[in-house]
């Protein structure tokens, strides 16, 4: 280190110097390490009966709920844009909902009929069909529940999730996306479609999916929070507990043994160290969920102009897809592949 008494001669003596390289954007742009693109995200949608106008959804500015023939011109543009995949959530009208989300079972439901209409329109676009009882109970929880209603039936409720899967195969869905955490559905699925002649037919199972407060507004746009009489539905008792790293990975890896061509940690953000756990432990594509509070949380805080609304959003996807994530189900997805050239 030279010494001066002028400051204009102060120098460090280095023998590396890592701003060199942030000095302008052609070189920040050459070493960049992880890119988002359009290829990396999922759409997720909801799906209503009738041919009304779009519902907005409040607590998710932007999200709606679409009739059939409103999807499919939406799944249009989203192909056009370049995004390759869509995420369809059902919100049934509560007088089908029952105890037992029977529902669920009938294959000229809602959801059948909406995978029908998009692979019939827009073949080339790839549908995730989520397997899970929620939207088809009165309760609102993932399966069946035993005679005192405390507790979620295992096996009773994979049962019924091998039905939807097979029914969601038969109308087209590409990928199915068991979204329940009960144990054994992947292993049980698989063997399901496998027999009945839906190998082709993918897996992408919630592998890591935490009892989140980060839900709400997920809840609210499939009815499922008005069935249960909360945003906060307690769901412990199957999905994973917060706290717990070691056995996220190890219930993920159980998925993986037992058929699933794809992993997911679900939210996406609070949970980036799974997702970097989980895509160093296998091989299989991991996908993150950006879940509705996680969307919601960024809208809200640049609505009242506390953070600018298209950094933050951005930021929030490259550090999903640099944590590992080789897919990202995110809200923000359209208007994402809008802005990239």
């Amino acid at each position: 280190m030279n010494h001066s008494d002028s400051s204009e001669d102060f120098k460090l003596d280095l023998g590396r110097r890592p701003r060199r390289i942030r000095r302008l954007a052609a070189l920040r742009a050459l070493t960049q390490e992880t890119w988002l693109r359009k290829e990396d995200l999922i759409a997720p949608l909801f799906v209503i009966d009738g041919d009304g106008s779009p519902e907005a959804i409040d607590s998710m500015p932007g999200v709606f709920r679409r009739s059939i023939g409103d999807l499919v011109k939406e799944c249009h543009d989203l192909a056009s844009l370049g995004i390759p995949a869509v995420a369809l959530f059902p919100s049934i009208d509560p007088s089908l909902k029952d105890e037992k989300g029977t529902e669920s079972s009938n294959p000229y439901g809602l959801a059948l009929r909406a995978v029908r209409a998009i692979k019939e329109a827009v073949p080339e676009v790839a549908v995730i069909m989520d397997v899970a009882l929620d939207p088809y109970t009165s309760h609102g929880h993932d399966g069946l529940l035993d005679e005192s209603g405390d507790s979620v039936l295992n096996d009773e409720t994979v049962e019924l999730l091998c039905r939807m899967a097979t029914l969601q195969a038969e109308a087209g869905a590409d990928i199915v996306a068991p979204s329940d955490m009960m144990d054994g559905r992947v292993g049980a699925i698989r063997e399901t479609l496998d027999a009945l002649g839906h190998a082709d037919t993918a897996i992408m199972a919630y592998a890591a999916k935490f009892a989140s407060a980060y839900y709400g507004p997920f809840r609210e746009a499939v009815g499922s929070a008005a069935a249960a009489g909360t945003r906060q539905l307690d769901k412990r008792s199957y999905q994973l507990n917060p706290a717990n790293r070691r056995e996220a990975i190890a219930d993920a890896l159980l998925d993986e043994e037992e058929g699933a061509d794809f992993l997911m940690v679900k939210p996406a953000g609070p949970y980036l160290d799974i997702v970097r756990e989980l895509r160093e432990a296998i091989a299989l594509p991991v996908a993150a969920y950006q879940v509705s509070g996680e969307f919601a949380q960024i809208k809200a805080a640049a609505q009242v102009g506390w953070l600018d609304y298209e950094k933050c959003r951005d930021e929030s996807l490259l550090a999903i897809k640099r944590s590992g994530a080789d897919m990202i189900l995110t809200y923000f997805a359209r208007e994402v592949a809008e802005s990239i050239s």
